[in-house]
């Protein structure tokens, strides 16, 4: 199993939560909850790791905001 962090913010614009995972360019997302959020981005996570090394792995993200 691979496990990324994530760096998360509020929008004080929106109110949406934004998060990224400063690993892997191009891993970010946003969501109206933290719970959504964390789906989101091991979607995209798992997305961008479909053809890498960690193919077939699972994917488990560390949020801190």
């Amino acid at each position: 199993m691979k496990t990324f962090s994530a760096v998360v913010e509020k929008c004080s614009q929106t109110g949406l939560y934004v998060g990224y995972a400063p690993s892997l360019p191009g891993a970010h997302t946003q969501a109206e909850t933290l719970d959504e959020l964390k789906k989101n981005l091991c979607e995209v996570l798992s997305m961008l790791l479909e053809d890498s090394m960690f193919r077939g792995d699972d994917v488990t993200m560390n949020v801190r905001g």
